[in-house]
């Protein structure tokens, strides 16, 4: 049997061992520790003399330059740098705390300016573009299409009101012809916001490449040169004034559609020959002149802008769209009254009577801004450039 006496004798000497060895260890850690911190008030004392010993530096190296500006310059001077220096620090704060209240979305305006302006824009017009080819699909009935005649009617009386001055000689190497030519891309240069003081409609700036690039594939399908040219060709060649002769000599609709055509484009050709057929005892084909010379005068814009053709070519194609403007029309009222006939007539072909009337309104604001605007507002191009004077085409039948 174990002797309890023992094991308590044991027992105790274990505890005291162990006593004796925690007490070491701590006294051990608290070296360590002592030691620790010593080492911390050296470095802090250490970096405090350093640092000391910079700004002694670089009070000195200040120092010794005032000593040399002191020497260059006068007193009166090196009070007044030392007072300009004063208001940059305090302009620095000052703009400091300007950004910091402006937040985000206001920094971006401040530094962009009116790049970011462009840039949404931008963006505002591809979506009003993808809203313009939902109500497109929208359809008309005969009574909103006889609304719409009397919509038109009004408007081009309105544009008959205009002031204008009276047309000019131009000689054949007069340098207004290239001017004029510009101008015949007046209204959608207006209503796109382009510029007109010279053959680029934008800045060269990517976003508005895009723009442009866009706006002619969504809009005319033309993706390049080839597709370009010819669509110019066609629209001076032959357009809207042969699709309203044909209208015209039809008896029905039927006549004009193609064998195998679908509802929707018999719809499309009916909507187009009533339309004729109520007007064409007051408008002859010739009418539609400003309509198709003032698209093509666009397009030849915008492939110039867009690298497709060149500045040569451009000039000579707004020469020769110029011509037939001349020859066909005789004022800048006859002109946006035949843009706007012509628009009308295309948005019945398409079926679009939800935005007709609005734009109708868009064009002839346009033609009013050309004819009658301020010029420091960038408008009233047209008035400050007066119509060639040439021999009057008749335009009824």
């Amino acid at each position: 049997m174990p002797d309890i006496e023992e094991l308590m004798k044991r027992a105790e000497a274990a505890r005291d061992a162990a006593s004796q060895q925690l007490k070491e260890s701590m006294e051990k850690s608290q070296k360590i520790a002592e030691n620790i911190e010593s080492d911390a008030e050296k470095a802090a004392e250490q970096q405090e003399v350093e640092e000391q010993s910079s700004a002694n530096i670089d009070a000195a190296n200040q120092q010794r330059q005032v000593e040399i500006l002191g020497q260059l310059f006068s007193p009166e001077t090196m009070a007044q740098m030392a007072a300009n220096q004063e208001l940059i620090q305090a302009e620095v704060a000052r703009q400091v705390s300007n950004y910091a209240a402006l937040g985000v979305e206001g920094m971006m305006d401040q530094l962009f300016g009116e790049d970011m302006g462009i840039i949404s824009a931008a963006l505002e017009t591809l979506a009003m573009e993808e809203e313009d080819d939902e109500d497109e699909m929208q359809e008309l009935d005969q009574a909103r299409e006889e609304e719409l005649y009397q919509v038109l009617e009004n408007k081009l009386a309105w544009l008959d009101t205009l002031p204008e001055s009276e047309p000019i000689q131009y000689t054949k190497e007069d340098p207004q012809w290239g001017r004029f030519g510009i101008l015949l891309s007046g209204i959608i240069s207006t209503v796109n916001d382009h510029e007109l003081s010279g053959m680029d409609v934008e800045e060269h700036i990517p976003v508005l490449e895009q723009k442009i690039v866009s706006l002619v594939r969504r809009s005319w399908g033309i993706n390049g040169r080839s597709e370009l040219l010819d669509t110019i060709h066609y629209l001076s060649q032959e357009g809207y004034i042969l699709r309203y002769q044909a209208y015209c000599e039809a008896e029905t609709p039927e006549e004009l559609a193609e064998e195998g055509i679908d509802e929707e484009e018999l719809a499309s050709i009916s909507r187009g020959w009533r339309f004729v057929q109520h007007f064409k005892d007051r408008y002859g084909p010739n009418f539609l002149i400003g309509w198709d010379v003032g698209r093509a005068a666009m397009l030849a814009r915008w492939g110039y802008y867009l690298g497709w053709i060149t500045e040569g070519e451009a000039v000579g194609l707004l020469w020769e769209l110029s011509q037939k403007a001349a020859k066909g029309l005789h004022s800048w009222r006859e002109f946006a009254q035949s843009y706007l006939f012509g628009g009308m007539m295309w948005k019945l072909l398409c079926g679009d009577g939800a935005s007709a009337e609005s734009y109708l309104g868009y064009l002839a604001d346009a033609a009013t801004d050309l004819l009658t605007g301020n010029s420091d507002m960038d408008e009233g191009q047209w008035r400050d450039c007066p119509w060639p004077e040439t021999h009057k085409t008749e335009f009824n039948v």
